[in-house]
């Protein structure tokens, strides 16, 4: 517990000097506030923004809620396909058999090179952003659920089947419990290239969602309104990974503390 409150002291007051610093070289003109908007200057923007709709034609929140709602939908999608199917391809012969060739087929093309043909085939809505946010969130879930099966320990496995249990039950009882960690590490990478894929997607094509808050803004030559686009990406990204890793704490037996 010292060791814990000693930790988040640290990092508060690295976090207070690091604002201070960048107040000082804003303010001095050490560097360009045109280029680098003091912190106090992000600050005022963020508040502007939350009830004013220029120069992107929506508000901070609407452009929040639609990245978010992006995000997640993809996010989701991806955990509950990729899991699954990791798991099934790591205990039945068979599937991996069927599967593997396909997903070794899609698993080296980035994220990003999805969004022209998403466009192509869903135009510039929801979907195109939520198709490429799945396949992102879908290949990590997938390989980390797969590995963690195989990593199972077959001794654990070999106590299980003395006692009697049957295939079904031994991976439901051992083999899934002893990857669940993986899983997280799957959804926790899974969740990193979700926003990273949906930021370039908004960057790409939208008409609306923080991605394409930052375009408009960088576009007119409002930096403060991009740092503010960057800075709520970072503060929404580490909530959710937060999050994660206290579900983790909860539910998996020996999980990160």
């Amino acid at each position: 517990m010292k060791a814990r409150t000693k930790y988040t002291l640290i990092s508060i007051i690295s976090l207070i000097l690091f604002i201070l610093l960048w107040e000082f070289l804003s303010q001095t003109g050490i560097v360009s506030a045109r280029k680098l908007p003091a912190p106090s200057k992000l600050f005022d923007t963020f508040i502007y923004k939350l009830s004013n709709k220029n120069p992107d034609g929506g508000t901070l929140g609407e452009h929040i809620a639609t990245s978010m709602k992006e995000a997640l939908l993809g996010f989701f999608f991806g955990i509950a396909i990729g899991v699954p199917l990791g798991i099934c391809m790591a205990w039945f012969k068979k599937f991996d058999m069927f599967f593997r060739p396909l997903f070794d087929l899609i698993k080296p093309i980035p994220p990003v090179g999805w969004v022209p043909i998403m466009i192509t085939f869903f135009g510039i809505g929801i979907m195109s952003k939520v198709s490429v946010i799945f396949i992102a969130s879908f290949i990590p879930a997938t390989i980390n659920a797969y590995s963690g099966i195989k990593q199972t320990k077959d001794v654990h496995m070999w106590v299980a089947q003395t006692f009697g249990a049957k295939n079904r039950q031994v991976l439901f009882t051992v083999a899934i419990p002893s990857a669940a960690p993986m899983i997280f590490t799957g959804a926790r990478v899974a969740l990193n290239g979700s926003w990273v894929s949906l930021v370039a997607a908004e960057l790409i094509a939208s008409i609306k969602g923080l991605g394409y808050m930052i375009q408009t803004a960088r576009l007119v030559g409002r930096i403060d309104v991009v740092f503010v686009g960057v800075l709520v990406i970072g503060v929404f990204g580490a909530i959710m990974m937060s999050t994660l890793s206290y579900l983790e704490k909860k539910f998996v037996k020996g999980g990160r503390r």
